[in-house]
């Protein structure tokens, strides 16, 4: 084989420009602020269910209906400052480092792309995304769960720092890790993956909105199956009060959730869980690929 047609089997997803690191990082980013300014009130209402028995009970409508009344519409938002500095560090990270771990695991070729280095690629991106949220995600589960008025991100801050010090913004640092890499992981292998179904079946190009459109929303449902279990340790372990300690760690509160409340338990709020990660995979996939698009770089 020649050096030309080397070249030509090359994954170049960047296209005739390379992106730079700092690049994708902005465009995911960019893409992943906008997203949860919509899509914040579903993990409200998420977060409330997976922490509480009584909301739990009432559903999807019935917690909503009831934060409403209570707290007002506003409460909806509850924690979405601390959500824009997650996305802007976490998920940033997580789908801008994902093609350059795909480069370092040795997917430069189609030969040499399979699922489980795509997966292995989303997983040490969504790692190092979740080193960097964390402190954010922390603060963002306990606004998202105080009722009553508004909180402030300043003073929740403070109060986390006086109660627990800097180990406080770290709580759950285990489980959230273990949490993005699968998250990570699934979304992307498995969009990356569909893409090329959907690109065969019907003939559409990578840079299809009805490509990304489809491909996205197959990788939410995926992800929601697979990190359901995760998200309901990483947010007790997150929703523990300053002054105390339920859970020593994730092995710790998967045994008492298992024991206390049976394992469907580790699923309870699938349902919100997939009304989130559907909008929210497939707005933020869209938004990126289409700011690729602008910059002149070709699609994953």
């Amino acid at each position: 084989m020649s050096i030309n047609q080397r070249q030509t089997n090359v994954l170049a997803t960047a296209g005739a420009m390379s992106p730079s690191l700092f690049q994708q990082i902005g465009m995911a980013g960019t893409a992943a602020v906008i997203t949860v300014s919509f899509i914040h009130p579903i993990d409200v209402v998420k977060t409330r269910i997976q922490v509480s028995s009584e909301y739990g009970a009432l559903g999807m409508g019935g917690t909503v209906k009831k934060i409403a009344g209570a707290e007002g519409v506003s409460a909806l938002w509850k924690g979405v400052n601390a959500a824009w500095l997650r996305e802007s560090s976490y998920t940033s990270l997580r789908l801008g480092l994902y093609e350059p771990c795909k480069v370092a695991f040795g997917c430069t070729t189609p030969e040499t792309t399979t699922f489980l280095k795509k997966f292995a690629a989303g997983s040490a991106a969504g790692a190092i995304g979740s080193l960097a949220g964390n402190p954010f995600d922390v603060l963002k589960t306990k606004m998202m769960t105080m009722e009553g008025k508004v909180p402030s991100i300043t003073g929740t801050a403070k109060e986390l720092f006086a109660m627990q010090g800097i180990g406080g913004f770290y709580r759950g640092i285990d489980s959230n890790i273990l949490r993005a890499m699968v998250l990570n992981g699934t979304k992307m292998a498995c969009y990356d993956t569909a893409k090329g179904v959907v690109v065969n079946v019907t003939g559409l190009s990578k840079s299809s909105l009805i490509t990304q459109f489809l491909s996205a929303a197959s990788a939410g449902f995926f992800m929601t199956c697979t990190v359901s279990p995760f998200d309901m340790i990483r947010t007790r372990l997150m929703n523990q009060p300053s002054d105390a300690k339920i859970y020593n760690n994730a092995i710790d509160c998967f045994a008492k959730i298992v024991k206390n409340e049976g394992p469907l338990t580790l699923w309870r709020g699938f349902i919100p869980i997939w009304s989130r990660f559907a909008p929210t995979t497939t707005i933020q996939l869209v938004i990126f690929e289409q700011l690729r698009g602008l910059m002149g770089m070709k699609a994953l």
